[in-house]
């Protein structure tokens, strides 16, 4: 046993393993799951829609800022229902996949041959 977990430690038998599989020639990895697709599709959305929230709050701040002080951009009365309309419409425009955030993150975690974005 002790003798398995050193030959495991050994670089040399480590890098004969790599050439070995290297030599069998490439393997087509497994597809995933279809509850791995719609779990990575769903989160990819959601990032895309946390993405245009905290851009549309960054710009709806700025503007903030820079509006005069009798704008109706200072009234804290209108910031909580703006807050709110930022985020359903980030929410939309998630769901349509408008800035391709969602697409560029599902290009990594999901195969090309499934991978719906093109």
């Amino acid at each position: 046993m002790l003798g398995n977990k050193l030959n495991s430690l050994n670089p040399l038998t480590a890098q004969a393993q790599a050439a070995a599989d290297a030599a069998a020639g490439p393997v087509a990895p497994a597809a995933p799951s279809p509850e791995y697709t719609a779990k990575a599709t769903k989160a990819a959305v959601e990032f895309e829609s946390f993405f245009i929230s905290h851009m549309l709050q960054q710009m709806r701040e700025s503007a903030r800022a820079l509006a005069p002080e009798d704008s109706p951009l200072k009234d804290p009365v209108n910031s909580d229902m703006l807050d709110m309309a930022d985020k359903l419409l980030a929410g939309h425009m998630a769901g349509q996949r408008a800035f391709g955030v969602a697409d560029a993150i599902l290009k990594q975690l999901l195969p090309p041959a499934l991978n719906k974005t093109s």
